[in-house]
């Protein structure tokens, strides 16, 4: 019997509904190398409020990890929420599946959006891209956050057991979920209360909408993230620099905050969030919201003023 409602499909248009009357609109564009870009930007950019970039993690696309900062945020920002590769409706021909290579796509979209200067907020595998961004990119990057992204493990941190999975190839399962028991696996990784009473049949859907194409490209760029990763080779970044990790943390473990923290000195402040794993995002709104403003809105000088004509008379 064919499936003739999908409550994920209901949900994503939900979010979708969500972003548009938060006053984004949804792009494409060709990079001309094989590589289109899907991203939400402003529908009208206000000059008078700066540029911030959210960065999705792994999961499903950048809307449902989004679309409530979307809301709190905007009318600080002009916001602009890409898919990266092999999320979304974005893809590549390309072989590279490294961060800095994502990192290089979201920026030519940013360009061809003529933002110059923007602020930067990465989550989970989206945190890798950014802070990429800002090692490639110091110019353009003003500001940045990293939340819950493990930008200082290394190679070895797998056989040495700092995590819960043996192998980069049981992460990859776990994080590209093909069941229902794997997805509630996920969940009970990523929550400190993970929801209960999840039916299989919603489980499957989800998978069914959100997970279902790209994923061996998607394995592919877990396992580049840690192939021959050392700290000694991630470049310290010049940027004013958030870290914001929950305490329970299991995807990537408290340590590696406070190894960043040590890695960047007294550039970065890590702020941890009590009672809460890697997906606090959902769990801690609010507080994630308040360490938000207050970094990004708060603590910023503010924009130059424009010159008019009237000043040069």
């Amino acid at each position: 019997m064919s499936k003739c409602f999908s409550i994920a499909a209901a949900v994503n248009w939900c979010f979708k509904y969500s972003i548009f009357i938060s006053g984004l609109r949804s792009t494409l564009t060709d990079l001309g190398d094989g590589t289109v870009m899907h991203c939400w930007v402003p529908k009208t950019r206000r000059e008078s409020k700066p540029n911030l970039l959210l960065i999705h993690g792994f999961g499903a696309n950048s809307m449902w990890q989004w679309s409530d900062t979307v809301s709190r945020l905007s009318p600080h920002f002009n916001i602009y929420v890409p898919d990266l590769v092999f999320f979304g409706d974005s893809f590549t021909t390309r072989p590279d599946r490294s961060e800095s290579f994502q990192a290089r796509c979201v920026m030519r979209v940013m360009e061809q959006n003529s933002v110059g200067r923007m602020r930067v907020v990465g989550l989970s595998y989206g945190g890798f891209v950014a802070y990429s961004m800002a090692a490639q990119f110091g110019e353009a990057v003003e500001r940045l956050v990293i939340c819950c992204a493990g930008v200082c493990l290394e190679e070895r941190d797998v056989a040495a057991g700092l995590f819960p999975v043996r192998d980069l190839e049981e992460a990859a399962d776990i994080l590209l979920p093909r069941t229902a028991e794997r997805m509630r696996e996920l969940l009970r990784y990523t929550f400190v209360r993970p929801p209960k009473g999840l039916p299989s049949c919603f489980l499957l859907d989800f998978i069914d909408v959100m997970w279902k194409e790209h994923v061996e490209e998607k394995k592919e760029l877990i396992r580049a993230l840690a192939k021959d990763r050392k700290l000694s080779d991630l470049p310290k970044i010049s940027q004013p620099t958030l870290i914001v990790w929950g305490d329970q943390d299991q995807v990537f473990p408290l340590e590696l905050a406070h190894r960043l923290k040590r890695h960047l000195g007294e550039n970065a402040q890590l702020v941890v969030i009590k009672d809460t794993g890697h997906a606090f995002i959902v769990e801690k709104p609010k507080e994630l919201y308040k360490h938000l403003k207050a970094f990004l809105v708060d603590s910023s000088p503010p924009l130059p003023r424009m010159s008019s004509p009237m000043n040069h008379r």
